[in-house]
Parts: structure tokens; sequence; C-alpha cells
């Protein structure tokens, strides 16, 4: 697939389990078999938010996620960090210089032995620039098994430019779709609520317009409130339009 037809396709992915199955099979043509995407609105000075809000996609088999992602590795991860100070592509050969020179804490150094333990050892990081302290998002490309640094080197120096866009572009399109973990997913009455309150009604206006009473309508918005784990309706609001689950055509 060329590059303008790979573009074309992903800028019209209705879906994030079609636009991700297609990146995934792009960034396999490249050597590139197991990736892992995050991205947070929740970012402060000393955390990254609750996992519960990111966005991650990964192809990564069921084990590695299990103990990178479930058990808290990817905090102390090396390329993590440099992804949250940085902008841009870094090649893990970084890695490698840290591991020579000694320069990684003991957290970072367990991240770097469970990698090599599970095949995870040449790639690239691309961390993409955000307009907002709060937020970063971040894509990990790992080197199918057999590819050394120096074979991933060389076809980032060749075909770079264009999987940093393609990588650039996918991020973009994430952005403008709908996304949220079981347990954040909102009901469409609870959806249809936060809609009224995000265009200024009142509570009596509300329960006017879905045919419900006050109390009803009260319950959608808390029942909703819960399921976003936020203390207010405006900070339910804002979460839901953050992960694109407000005015979502046939949600």
């Amino acid at each position: 697939m060329s590059l303008r037809r790979y573009l074309h396709s992903i800028a019209h992915c209705p879906a994030l389990e079609e636009l991700w199955d297609a990146h995934t099979q792009k960034m396999a043509e490249f050597g590139f078999d197991r990736l892992i995407y995050g991205f947070t609105r929740y970012r402060t000075a000393t955390s990254l938010g609750d996992p519960e809000d990111f966005v991650i996609l990964t192809n990564h088999s069921r084990e590695y996620t299990d103990e990178f992602l479930g058990g808290g590795l990817y905090f102390h991860a090396p390329m993590v960090h440099w992804a949250l100070a940085h902008d841009g592509a870094c090649s893990w050969a970084v890695l490698h210089d840290m591991v020579r020179e000694r320069a990684m804490t003991p957290a970072e150094e367990r991240v770097v032995a469970f990698n090599q333990r599970m095949g995870v050892t040449a790639g690239y990081t691309v961390s993409f620039k955000s307009i907002s302290a709060r937020s970063k998002g971040a894509i990990a490309l790992t080197a199918k098994e057999g590819m050394s640094q120096a074979d991933v080197d060389a076809v980032w120096a060749e075909r770079g430019n264009d999987i940093q866009l393609m990588n650039e572009i996918l991020h973009l399109k994430i952005l403008t779709l709908p996304y949220s973990t079981p347990s954040r997913a909102l009901t469409p009455r609870q959806r249809e609520a936060l809609e009224w309150v995000g265009d200024g009604k009142t509570m009596q206006d509300i329960a006017l317009l879905m045919g419900l009473t006050s109390a009803t309508v009260e319950k959608h918005l808390r029942l909703a409130r819960d399921a976003l784990a936020v203390e207010t309706t405006a900070q339910a609001v804002l979460k839901a339009a953050f992960a694109n689950q407000m005015f979502v055509l046939d949600a």
C-alpha cells in the first residue's frame, strides 16, 4: 500500500478498531510487528493520571501487557521517560548507551531486563507534540525478533520520515474517535443527559426534553459521574467530551 493510499484509508476510518488494524499492518511492512500507543489528558507533575482514563492500543501479547501495563512497569520505562520530556522520534540505541554507561536506576534496569526476556529489544519511540501541559501521547514501535537495532536504524534512515508522519497522522485521527474503557462507558441515556447539560439546559428542561422526571434525570447524571469517576456533572461533561463520547453519531 502506497503512503498516499494508506493516509487516505486512515483519514476515513470510522472506528478505532479498524484504524488500529490498518496501522499495525502498515507498520509490520517496515519490520515493526508489535506496537504500544498511549495517550493521556490527565498528566500532572507527578502522575500520568488514572490508567482507566488512558487511551491504550497495542498488539503485544497478553503476557507482555499484563506485566508492562497491568503491572505498572511502564511508569519506570526509560523510553516512556524520554517521551514525556521530548517530541519527535528516538532510536532505542539510547538504551544500549544507558546500559553501557550504567546510567539507569534499578527500576529502569528491571524494565529493560523484562523487555529483553520478552524479545522487546530493538525499535523506535515516537513522541507526539502536545498543545496542553496535561496531555501527552507516544507510540513504541518494536521490531520483529531477529532484527538488531542497527537493522532498525537502517530502516529509519531510509523511511523514517514517512514512518514518523504515518504515526503522527494516526495520533491525530485517534484524537477524533470515541474511546472508553468498559468501566468508563456511558449508556445512551447517561450520554443524552450530559449532552443536554453541555447545551446549557436546566434540570427541568432536560426532564421535559427526555420525557422523564427530574429525579430520573439526576439519577442518570449521578450514574454518569460514577462511570467517569468524577465528582461534579461539569467534570463529567468535560471528561466525556475528551473521550469523544458526546454528540456521537449512532452512539
